[in-house]
């Protein structure tokens, strides 16, 4: 039974099938679909690969036997001996860029290095194209690490944008693979920069390679230690929004996510709120829906019920729910940061509409017992500019009288809107008026 808000039937279209791996592992290890099912599409994914080894391992563990069909085994000699001929046609420029000595000989001028490999080393566009087919075979294969060195020292030497491009973006998922987030961030911006200054054959090639990009950053932004503001400041610029808004709804769940664990990104919420009310026909999920329920409805129930959802939806992320262990503990740091902010989010609105605050109904809406509350709130005002005392002896927090009551701003705003509206009826009507008195006196 599938996952009610499980995303990896929509993300996994925009993914490298090797990025594809990943998410089924994790998908698998939660148990949210039948163990059949996820060795069966990951068959299917490697057939298009050249992972025929691991290819059989799954055949057997899925069929219960030793035996493997003939067609695998054909398979793994085509494959081995496609390795072998790739290699010899590739040795001449691997042996010289093994060398150090010789690779010193580079330039950053890459019409010079073509010339120099072929007058000094007869090394020519024949071999260069082979060391990108080689890399290419050895990420099919898995060999995720021979592959992005080969890829960098390609594009080092490759004229043609479209094929360093194709490089480029077998490096990015390489290093991803490998769970090199730092080289993988880099990859992601010079492709990014790319993307963004290339002139493609149509604007709907150039949205979709950024609906790649943004899909292949999660693995990125998720695990890098400054990955929650590069997502945000990738997803909220304007053409990168734009491409979610026109044809990847669902990655509002990332960006929302990022928003609420990131604490000093508060100034987006509101920008993000907009684009959650924009887009609530096209998608939604708890994660999008506690976020209107607070700041669009007040709805306090509804965002306790979202929030609890909320929890299940992390937990099941490929993206969001990583474990990491600690002792004899697993514990998922990106769920326990999203309920700690989502509460306090809870506890600042319901703070902002009411001035005195019975501390067991504040901990009923930010689910949580009374001590739990009130230890919470204890601490908020602590490390807080919140001008609030506690009342322990009525169990309430007040706060104070200048606050601001949301009530109030409701009306203000509504005062202001009424004015100008009139302004602009008048800018409308009496230049309408004039016209039509000149036009009168001219008959």
């Amino acid at each position: 039974m599938a996952s009610t808000h499980d995303l990896t039937w929509k993300v996994a279209p925009q993914l490298d099938r090797h990025l594809v791996f990943p998410l089924l592992e994790f998908l698998q290890e939660r148990q949210l679909y039948n163990d059949e099912e996820i060795l069966k599409a990951k068959i299917e994914l490697l057939s298009e690969t050249n992972m025929v080894d691991y290819a059989m391992d799954i055949h057997k563990s899925l069929y219960h036997t030793d035996q493997v069909p003939q067609e695998m085994i054909d398979r793994r000699v085509e494959v081995v001996a496609r390795l072998k001929s790739l290699e010899e046609s590739a040795a001449p420029l691997i042996s010289f860029l093994q060398n150090a000595a010789l690779v010193q000989e580079l330039r950053p001028d890459k019409q010079y290095n073509i010339q120099m490999l072929n007058e000094r080393y007869q090394i020519g566009a024949d071999q260069i194209e082979a060391l990108y087919q080689y890399a290419k075979f050895q990420f099919e294969c898995g060999n995720y690490s021979g592959a992005a060195d080969y890829l960098y020292q390609y594009r080092a030497l490759c004229t043609n944008p479209e094929r360093s491009l194709s490089a480029l973006w077998g490096k990015l998922a390489a290093e991803v693979l490998m769970q090199n987030w730092d080289i993988a961030l880099e990859e992601l911006n010079r492709l990014k920069e790319i993307i963004d200054s290339k002139n493609f054959a149509s604007p709907l090639t150039q949205l979709q390679n950024r609906i790649w990009l943004m899909h292949w950053s999660l693995f990125i932004f998720f695990n890098h230690e400054n990955g929650r503001n590069g997502i945000i400041d990738l997803f909220f610029h304007d053409r990168y929004l734009n491409a979610i808004q026109t044809n990847a709804h669902h990655l509002l769940r990332y960006l929302a996510t990022a928003v609420v664990v990131n604490k000093r990104r508060r100034n987006v919420l509101k920008d993000l709120i907009k684009v959650i009310q924009q887009e609530q026909y096209c998608y939604k999920d708890p994660i999008t829906e506690f976020l209107e329920c607070l700041y669009v409805n007040y709805d306090f129930e509804g965002a306790q019920t979202k929030l609890r959802e909320c929890e299940q939806v992390i937990l099941n992320d490929p993206f969001l729910g990583k474990r990491v262990e600690e002792g004899n503990f697993v514990t998922v740091p990106l769920r326990d940061e999203f309920l700690e902010n989502a509460r306090l989010f809870i506890f600042e609105t319901y703070c902002r509409i009411h001035q005195c605050i019975d501390i067991s109904t504040l901990a009923e809406k930010m689910n949580m017992s009374y001590d739990e509350a009130e230890r919470f709130i204890v601490n908020l005002v602590r490390s807080s500019k919140l001008d609030a005392k506690i009342d322990s002896v009525s169990g309430t927090l007040v706060m104070s009288t200048n606050h601001i009551n949301v009530h109030e701003q409701i009306i203000e705003s509504l005062k202001n809107l009424n004015m100008r509206t009139y302004m602009l009826a008048k800018n409308i009507v009496e230049p309408a008026q004039a016209a039509a008195q000149a036009s009168a006196a001219a008959r």
